[in-house]
């Protein structure tokens, strides 16, 4: 018999208390530690969508300079035939500047009014050709016509390249023309504010000086060990001259570094404005001036937009700073000057941006849209389906219903399992080589791409329509067959339905995961540049994912958030596939 009595004080000793009091402890930390990687886990995916959404929502919008917008039947349609042909060819380029112009009439420089032709996108002209040829009785009509503003135009206004911050003045203002610049007197330092500004940015200009300085202390530190190692005369003298040259250099800009802090710390005082430091702009009497000296009384101007009348003392008036200097952002001075004299006026909107989800791809960012990437990713995605699916599915069924148990199966499932785990640029290549080199299939198209995505997706089809047959109950086959079906009416009307749940689950992920491939679509040279809309399986196109990477590599920033807003699409349908597949599994699942 067992003794109770020994039992009972073995675990109710100190050491059995200790032992509990230890395993508890360790059940306690591992809860935390579950805690705890599940909580950085959903940081992280929460700064991830942080971050690509809210850089997304600025491509949900756009923006349009409205003006009116004289349509001569004698320019656009000289021969009055209303051809959409001919109306198309006509100089609706030339008429769109010239409206910007008759906006602007001081803008007379050649380089100025490239700048002012800058503020619209190059396809505004384009979009009014074809709402004329469309509407012919438009011409001899004088219309308010919204310009697409440019990329730089609608990032400006987003705020990308800073705020533009104003001043309150308290002082009257006065303007005394002095040759070609205007001199500028308030009667009270209103100036002063502003002023205090274009100093701070002195010190972020010192702070990049002095970066500039070190860059040259390395290269005299790295000259200078140089010259140390040196095995001959020649090379050691060469090396002494260019690190002498580099501390010379150094020497400089840490004195300009010092003159810029120095004068940023000094009280009052005037500063030249040039493009390395925040503008300062000044609206009075419907005109703009452009600083270009600061004291905190007024200083010296420049009229980018001349006043209506002249100014002697004026107590309507503002002042404007600019939150980074000229040289740091794509937008001139002049150019915001335009920018918000025109919103002043009434002449900017913004609406959304429907055109992202209706127009193709462009170089122009404001132009681009995903419509002809969606369609392609729905033209391959057709395209493996129905290869992948027919072929995982029947391999399926063919190795786990009727496939004898040899080596040749084995070696076939180890191949197959393999083949799940290969990287997905090896399928590019194979297919580079062998639909395209050798079989001709076109390139960049999603025939092509299809192909290349079902060789990848097959496997993991394969894989989880074998896992969904197996877990069907041997009963239902021995039952099918003991009622008189044969083992292949057995499979096909019994045991494939009870695990078409799970076939399709595996499939959708399966399709998921064949959506965001981008290497093999590249390799197989998808990632051209394509603008019409793919109509079929044999038409050039692109994908979603080889969207995003291409518009991720172009210098303009404004595809930043195009980029995002592509990324935000991709992810959504990754997220309905998944749901899908979701939905499948518990709706139809069995318990046996």
């Amino acid at each position: 018999m067992v003794d109770m009595t020994a039992l009972t004080g073995m675990h109710a000793g100190e050491g059995a208390r200790k032992r509990v009091k230890k395993r508890r402890a360790a059940e306690v930390r591992l809860q935390a530690y579950g805690i705890i990687a599940i909580s950085l886990a959903g940081l992280a995916l929460i700064s991830l969508l942080w971050s690509v959404v809210g850089k997304a929502t600025g491509a949900l919008t756009e923006t349009y300079i409205e003006l009116p917008v004289t349509l001569s039947a004698e320019e656009l349609d000289p021969d009055g035939t209303k051809d959409p042909r001919i109306i198309r060819r006509a100089d609706f380029e030339g008429l769109t500047k010239d409206v910007l112009k008759d906006a602007f009439p001081q803008v007379t420089g050649r380089k100025e009014k490239r700048a002012l032709y800058d503020l619209k996108s190059s396809g505004a002209a384009f979009e009014l050709a074809d709402m004329v040829a469309a509407n012919p009785s438009l011409l001899d009509t004088t219309i308010d016509y919204r310009f697409l503003a440019s990329d730089v135009t609608d990032l400006y206004l987003k705020g990308d390249f800073g705020k533009l911050m104003q001043e309150a003045p308290e002082g009257d203002l006065t303007l005394t023309p002095d040759g070609k610049s205007v001199v500028v007197t308030s009667s009270s330092a209103d100036f002063s504010p502003a002023l205090e500004r274009v100093k701070d940015g002195l010190v972020d200009l010192a702070a990049l000086v002095r970066r500039q300085a070190a860059l040259q202390e390395n290269g005299v530190v790295e000259f200078t060990r140089r010259a140390e190692a040196a095995e001959d005369d020649a090379t050691r003298e060469k090396n002494t001259k260019l690190a002498e040259a580099r501390a010379k250099k150094r020497d400089v800009l840490l004195a300009e570094a010092d003159d810029l802090e120095a004068r940023s710390a000094s009280e009052g005082g005037n500063e030249e404005l040039s493009d390395e430091n925040r503008s300062v702009f000044i609206q009075v009497a419907g005109g703009w001036l452009k600083m270009l000296e600061i004291t905190p009384e007024g200083g010296t101007a420049e009229a980018i937009i001349a006043p209506t009348s002249a100014v002697e003392s004026a107590t309507d008036w503002k002042v404007f700073v600019t939150e980074l200097p000229e040289a740091s952002r794509k937008i001139s001075d002049e150019q915001i000057i335009w920018i918000e004299q025109l919103k002043e006026d009434g002449h900017i909107s913004t609406v959304f941006n429907t055109r992202f989800f209706t127009a193709g791809d462009s170089r122009e960012p404001e132009l681009a849209g995903i419509l002809g990437a969606a369609v392609g990713s729905f033209w391959t995605m057709l395209v493996t389906f129905c290869l992948a699916f027919p072929i995982g599915v029947a391999a399926a069924i063919y190795l786990e219903e009727f496939a004898p148990k040899n080596k040749f199966t084995d070696f076939v499932e180890v191949n197959i399992n393999n083949l799940a785990a290969v990287p997905s640029i090896v399928f590019g290549l194979l297919g580079l080589s062998l639909f395209l080199g050798v079989f001709g299939v076109p390139r960049s198209a999603p025939i092509a791409g299809g192909l290349v995505l079902a060789l990848m997706t097959l496997p993991t089809i394969i894989i989880a329509s074998r896992a969904a047959i197996r877990a069907v109950p041997p009963s239902i086959r021995d039952a099918a067959v003991g009622l008189g079906a044969s083992p292949l009416q057995a499979s096909f009307h019994h045991v494939l339905p009870l695990a078409m749940p799970g076939i399709l689950t595996g499939t959708i992920i399966g399709m998921a995961q064949a959506l965001g491939e981008t290497a093999p679509l590249i390799m197989i040279g998808m990632v051209a540049f394509i603008v019409d809309i793919p109509s079929g399986i044999t038409d050039s196109a692109s994908v979603l994912p080889v969207q995003v990477f291409r518009w991720s590599d172009f210098p303009e920033r404004a595809f930043e958030a195009r980029t995002a807003a592509a990324i935000c699409v991709l992810l959504l349908f990754l997220v309905i596939m998944n749901a899908i597949a979701v939905f499948l599994r518990k709706r139809f699942e069995r318990r046996w």
